[in-house]
């Protein structure tokens, strides 16, 4: 059994039917995917926020050629991040990018670096001390958890712009916190995989279809066709285990269905909260610290022009409370339509101070950021704005997280721990998501004597 539908659920419970077990799928929501969807506005088809991924996430790259969904989600041929500065004495936006050459590691981004214009000459220097000092670093020293990112880099001599224009440019939209607030382990995690494992390690891949296609409609399919049981709107209220190890799994689906389940193994692939009230005594020596993982918000507003206003498939922006922005005309939808225009997703990580403003407010403030950002947008109509809202969207990977995420196996027989936010080593991405799916799947088919092989390729 295994419970919830998010890419951990749907990973742990493809690989245990492909070993040869009976699997049922619980999910209480009326899709699969978790926090990685989308849904239904007018004639388009919305994510509910922008995801992407990188070359180096293995896992998620195998979980999309499972649901034999790679061909929608390609990758870059080459790192390339357009970064505009509107925050230049100009008043101008001054485009610079970052992007790699094939040259081995770390010189594949020295020329990137070398004429980055967001950054002075001695900046540019001193980062690439810092990343030769990143990459010393042993991942494995429980040390790293303790400190936060911020300092290191003060030390490693980072001005606050270099911070700005760089670190924090990379760090908040793969770990949804700005240095201060990271683990400088995960911290490293992030940077020594990403930007300096592999050339090609950071090179960026996003679905051209809506997420629901990869997450829901190809993923129900694999599912189906591994011989999995999948059974949406049912809830779990309770997991309790008999005298014979057997477990009795209740649920609920809709105005009194209730119906035990029973099984010989469970594998809990559902939030750190959800998790800790369906935890039975004993499975965990100290289940109160899964309360003390903190979460963090990731807010997307969604603009709808009359034209055409960004040439570019995505950029990132510096000088500006704007991010990172996406043109999601072909994947929505919009285009098809033929009624011309575009849409827009603006991704707005840690977005604590924003994430319960009113609409209205948000479309006084981010509105015109655009139109600084992009000149085309000026004067341009706005035929929809909107907004999603994920206040518990990740993990927070604050300093100290390490010690409190739990890993797949749990001190009671047959329970088995799944989500982004378990001991993966990874930050709260979809990467890290698969990853404790595959886990759990290990750790219960070892339990249960079946043979079985670890199917990811680790970067090197």
């Amino acid at each position: 059994m295994v419970v919830g539908g998010g890419l951990a659920g749907i990973t742990a419970a493809l690989e245990l039917a492909d070993a040869g077990l009976r699997v049922t799928l619980l999910e209480g929501r009326p899709r699969l995917g978790g926090l990685a969807f989308s849904f239904r506005r007018g004639d388009l088809t919305i994510d509910n926020g922008q995801h992407v991924y990188l070359r180096c996430c293995t896992a998620y790259r195998w979980f999309l050629d499972r649901v034999d969904a790679t061909a929608f989600a390609p990758l870059q041929p080459r790192l390339d991040v357009p970064v505009l500065d509107v925050g230049h004495p100009s008043g101008r936006p001054r485009l610079g990018r970052l992007r790699r050459t094939a040259l081995p590691v770390p010189l594949h981004l020295a020329a990137s670096l070398a004429t980055y214009p967001h950054l002075s000459l001695a900046e540019r220097a001193q980062v690439g001390r810092a990343a030769l000092a990143l990459r010393a670093l042993d991942l494995d020293d429980p040390a790293l958890d303790e400190e936060d990112f911020a300092s290191w880099l003060s030390r490693h001599g980072q001005s606050p712009r270099a911070v700005e224009a760089l670190w924090d440019l990379v760090g908040v939209a793969t770990l949804n916190a700005t240095a201060d607030r990271s683990s400088l382990g995960l911290a490293a995690m992030v940077f020594k995989t990403g930007l300096l494992s592999e050339p090609g390690a950071a090179d960026i891949g996003w679905a051209h279809v809506p997420l629901g296609e990869l997450h829901d409609t190809r993923a129900r399919a694999a599912l189906d066709k591994a011989g999995v049981r999948t059974e949406l709107r049912t809830r779990v209220t309770a997991l309790t285990r008999s005298d014979d190890g057997r477990w009795h799994v209740d649920t609920e689906a809709g105005p009194g269905g209730t119906e035990r389940l029973d099984a010989d193994a469970v594998v809990l692939a559902v939030p750190q909260r959800e998790t800790h009230a369906l935890l039975p005594e004993g499975a965990l020596d100290d289940p109160d610290r899964l309360l003390g993982i903190d979460t963090a918000p990731i807010l997307n507003l969604h603009v709808v022009y009359d034209r055409k206003v960004l040439r570019q498939p995505f950029f990132a922006a510096l000088g500006s409370p704007v991010q990172w922005v996406f043109d999601r005309t072909d994947s929505s939808g919009l285009a098809a339509r033929g009624t011309g225009g575009q849409y827009l997703a603006v991704s707005q990580s840690a977005a604590h101070d924003d994430i319960d403003r009113p609409v209205a407010e948000l479309r006084a403030r981010y509105l015109p950021e655009l139109e600084r950002l992009l000149p085309a947008a000026r004067g341009a109509g706005v035929r929809d704005f909107f907004v999603t809202r994920e206040r518990t969207a990740t993990f927070a990977p604050t300093p100290g997280v390490g010690r409190l995420r739990p890993a797949a196996p749990t001190a009671t027989p047959g329970l088995f721990l799944a989500g982004a936010w378990t001991a993966t080593g990874w930050p709260a991405t979809m990467e890290g998501a698969v990853r404790s799916g595959v886990d759990a799947a290990a750790a219960a088919l070892s339990e249960l004597g079946r043979p079985h092989h670890h199917p990811l390729r680790e970067p090197a």
